[in-house]
């Protein structure tokens, strides 16, 4: 039985379990020098995993494509993600997976297949990616002057620390008064926004960027509640000026659910009150917590 105080997160780093506020990294990992990681985050409700699977398997294809081995199975990632929660005995908890590129093990090389990749996942308190206070009256979102880095230059289906873009554009639209931003590439077609897919609603048909973007598993999982409920979408390209004439417009994130979006760039959406899509989506997300295909319990007694 541990005698260390996990109250306000737990965390795995150099192959132990630390409370939140201890855990390091070195500074002469690439993952701090270079932003050289992955990672993926998934939630944890009423104190269970929600799709944990489809996490495991995203962040597993990033690894490989940035050609990292932590040194650990998918399962033993899985055992190593139920203890992290455990420990901190938190019900609702945002939990991450990171793959770190590591130290060369030669000091001084230059070359990434020196560097020892490592394994760090933390559990904290919940985080929405949209404060509660703004969801509750629809976010107010700025489409930045900034474009979303090229598909060619980082594949955003890799899930990255690499955000100059992202960032850049959240100071664009915080100084000019916005709760976050939305990003389109060189050719005006929308991508994504920090931490969040984007979808636009038409005459009651949802469309969603296919380029551009993380693959979420929200993203994902609304789609397939689309099918469900027999609401047509497309994922295709969708220019900015598509957007700004949305009907209804929302964003999706593990950190949060589906989130109703009321302006854009100063714009009230003509749905933004009734939102009649996202409503039923909304709804319908939180309902698919307790499908048993998504939903895995976490052994907090096991760990205790």
């Amino acid at each position: 039985m541990t005698t260390q105080d996990f109250s306000r997160g737990a965390a795995y780093v150099d192959g132990a379990f630390v409370p939140i506020g201890d855990a390091r990294i070195s500074v002469l990992d690439w993952g701090f020098t270079h932003s050289d990681a992955v990672y993926d985050v998934v939630h944890v409700v009423d104190g269970a995993f929600f799709r944990l699977q489809a996490h495991l398997d995203r962040f597993r294809r990033s690894m490989a494509m940035r050609r990292m081995d932590v040194g650990m199975t998918m399962d033993e990632v899985r055992c190593n993600l139920h203890e992290v929660v455990a420990l901190s005995g938190m019900r609702d908890a945002y939990v991450a997976m990171v793959a770190l590129r590591g130290r060369p093990r030669i000091y001084g090389s230059r070359q990434p297949a020196d560097c020892q990749n490592h394994l760090v996942t933390y559990a904290v308190p919940w985080v929405d990616v949209v404060p509660r206070e703004v969801q509750a009256r629809g976010a107010r979102l700025k489409i930045a002057d900034v474009p979303r880095v090229p598909d060619a230059c980082f594949d955003p289906t890799v899930k990255n620390y690499q955000w100059g873009d992202l960032t850049t554009g959240l100071f664009q639209a915080h100084d000019e008064g916005y709760d976050s931003v939305i990003l389109c590439d060189a050719d005006n077609y929308v991508t994504e926004g920090p931490g969040f897919n984007i979808f636009s609603v038409w005459n009651g048909h949802v469309w969603t960027p296919d380029h551009g973007c993380l693959p979420g598993i929200t993203r994902a999982t609304v789609l397939e509640l689309c099918t469900q409920l027999g609401i047509p979408f497309t994922v295709g390209r969708l220019r900015r000026a598509e957007l700004e004439g949305s009907d209804e417009v929302f964003i999706t994130s593990s950190g949060g659910g589906v989130i109703r979006v009321r302006q854009i760039n100063g714009t009230i959406l003509p749905h933004a009150e009734e939102s009649p899509v996202f409503k039923r989506l909304r709804q319908a997300y939180w309902e698919a917590h307790r499908d048993p295909r998504f939903h895995e319990p976490i052994g907090y007694h096991a760990y205790a």
